[in-house]
């Protein structure tokens, strides 16, 4: 259902929608951001949307996400965390975003984005803990760039199959992702071998 509102939103009101809802993700709108950046690929693979326009939209509004997140951390860190901490979701994504840090350390960033909540919940964490703007966007620009291209293309290939997708990805985390990334390797190369193929038996004829 999440997908068909999705579409409606988007299809009424373009790319500032695409923009909006990711950057409304970092307060917590209940709509997966994987969602938002998958339909608008959707979209553009049956021509409602431009292709270019539409993943730059979702890639400014997850990069404006990351930059609220990282400052409102800064600015008032400790009184959004207590705030967050009161509900048990949140106090769990909270304690699990900690955990990843005094693993991880700053890596955590880029594994942050594999689990849903947290990856939001991290900026807040490294701005408090006084990590400065500029190490911040040198690590997670880049891998929301990535996240943004990997789910824009899921939207893009599967279409109207990407929630169900998207759903297991958010169940099950690195290891559905990876499953998926590799048959749609394979089925990519597949897809070459068998137009190759053709092409050769053409020429041929």
């Amino acid at each position: 259902m999440e997908i068909n509102l999705l579409m409606s939103i988007i299809e009424q009101y373009g790319y500032v929608a695409i923009f909006f809802l990711l950057w409304l993700g970092i307060v917590g709108l209940p709509i997966p951001d994987e969602l938002v950046v998958a339909t608008g690929g959707f979209l553009a693979s049956i021509g409602l949307l431009d292709p270019f326009y539409s993943f730059l939209a979702g890639y400014m509004g997850v990069a404006s996400g990351l930059t609220i997140g990282f400052l409102l951390g800064k600015y008032f860190g400790k009184p959004i965390l207590q705030w967050l901490s009161k509900s048990e979701k949140m106090r769990h994504a909270v304690e699990r975003s900690t955990g990843l840090l005094e693993k991880y350390g700053t890596t955590a960033l880029c594994i942050s984005y594999l689990f849903p909540v947290v990856r939001h919940v991290v900026p807040y964490l490294v701005a408090l803990g006084g990590m400065t703007y500029r190490r911040y966007a040198l690590l997670s620009y880049p891998i929301g760039l990535v996240w943004t291209i990997g789910f824009y293309f899921l939207g893009y290939v599967f279409g109207n199959n990407v929630e169900a997708i998207i759903g297991m990805i958010r169940q099950y985390g690195f290891y559905a992702l990876l499953v998926i990334v590799v048959a749609l390797a394979a089925w990519l190369i597949v897809r070459k071998v068998i137009v190759s193929n053709r092409a050769f038996r053409a020429k041929g004829e």
